[in-house]
């Protein structure tokens, strides 16, 4: 899973070898484990995930 993009801590990953289950391009986007996180656990209980505001 190569790094195709950074920054503002933000880091693109390409998931190439994955294309049985995602027939499209696939990425992974990382960026501490803040917000992201707690949108994540908000989504997989069920409930809508908070906006993260945009970078300025």
């Amino acid at each position: 899973m190569p790094s195709i993009s950074v920054f503002y801590g933000i880091i693109i990953y390409m998931y190439f070898m994955d294309n049985r289950q995602h027939k499209l391009p696939h990425i992974h986007v990382k960026y501490q484990d803040d917000e992201l996180m707690a949108d994540w656990e908000l989504a997989v209980s069920g409930e809508h995930p908070r906006k993260i505001d945009p970078l300025r």
